[in-house]
């Protein structure tokens, strides 16, 4: 997938602007950058855009990585219960697949980041095929604004609940019109049998060393490196093309429901 291998899919969250937020807590539902209340929607999304995680709740204060660490995402590689999804790069074998993120996320084996210091081409070229690979969730979020214009815009009259009814019922129609549609890559197949796994006890030292392991900072930077000697040999990728920006533009007005 965009000549990532092992790479799962692209993370990042989404602001959703309340007008009803409770005047007590208001302070706690907003941050600076944004200077009104909001709700915060966490999403992974393939190349196809279609969203495979969503955690909506979060007050608009948190970062990304306080909503990180409240949510269920990474639950699965923490108690062992997450599938073999092994992998190779450049010859070095890794045992998890990772996540392609923006640069406020952590060093962890699970999550690939761009890079900060371009001083080479290499670096540079790396660069612009991360970005580029990691605005598939940017996309995702501009086809769920563009289609329904309730989660463009302030949303009114609407308590905490209703916000999250409405997201995740979005998210889900969503997701079945790109099925509909047949422009999803990966079709599901219900017969499948996935061995079963058992759970690490929380706070055992088998979920520990999990952890450990798959918060590796060490493992972070080695497959960086081997993915950027990879990109490097890639010959499709442009690097006088930045990445789209603005993602809204990008649909028609056939796209809107």
């Amino acid at each position: 997938m965009h000549d990532f291998p092992g790479m799962l899919r692209s993370l990042d969250c989404l602001h959703w602007a309340w007008a009803c937020s409770p005047n007590p807590h208001k302070g706690q539902y907003t941050r600076g950058d944004h200077g009104y209340p909001t709700v915060i929607l966490e999403a992974v999304a393939s190349q196809d855009m279609w969203i495979c995680h969503a955690f909506f709740g979060s007050v608009g204060s948190l970062n990304d990585i306080n909503v990180l660490n409240m949510s269920p995402l990474l639950d699965d590689m923490y108690n062992g219960t997450a599938p073999d999804s092994s992998f190779q790069v450049a010859g070095t074998s890794y045992r998890n697949r990772y996540y392609l993120v923006d640069g406020i996320y952590l060093e962890h084996a699970y999550f690939v980041k761009s890079l900060s210091c371009l001083n080479d081409w290499k670096r540079l070229k790396f660069k612009r095929a991360q970005e580029r690979a990691r605005n598939d969730v940017e996309r995702a979020f501009g086809a769920l604004k563009k289609r329904w214009h309730i989660l463009k815009y302030l949303a009114s009259y609407m308590e905490e609940k209703k916000m999250s009814e409405v997201m995740y019922t979005c998210i889900i129609l969503h997701n079945m019109i790109l099925e509909d549609e047949g422009n999803t890559i990966c079709e599901y197949n219900e017969n499948e049998i996935v061995p079963p796994t058992q759970a690490f006890e929380v706070g055992s030292a088998e979920y520990t060393s999990r952890r450990a392991l798959v918060n590796d900072v060490g493992t972070h930077h080695v497959l960086r490196r081997d993915l950027m000697e990879r990109i490097w040999n890639v010959n499709h990728i442009d690097l006088n093309t930045e990445p789209v920006s603005d993602l809204e533009g990008q649909f028609s007005d056939e796209d809107v429901l």
